[in-house]
């Protein structure tokens, strides 16, 4: 492997641990477009809004990934997708 392998493979899993979050969709509203991931490792509840999926859906009881980005009310999950 060259070096540069190196660094994507470190810049990946940087990335997946210091970033991405895992949890489970607590509720979540299709209609309203919003509900509430709760985080895996800190049982913290994050909301989320429609805009922040990166799938076509997401139901209660699904695993996902997501990260957090600073809202108006607080930290909301942004980039939203199943977990594998």
């Amino acid at each position: 492997m060259a070096y540069s392998d190196y660094s994507i493979i470190f810049a990946e899993i940087f990335y997946q641990i210091l970033i991405m979050k895992e949890g489970t969709v607590k509720f979540f509203n299709e209609s309203k477009g919003f509900g509430f991931i709760k985080e895996t490792s800190t049982g913290q509840e994050y909301f989320v809004h429609i805009s922040g999926l990166l799938v076509d859906a997401i139901h209660e009881n699904d695993a996902v990934t997501f990260e957090l980005k600073e809202g108006k009310k607080g930290l909301n999950a942004v980039n939203v997708r199943l977990a594998n």
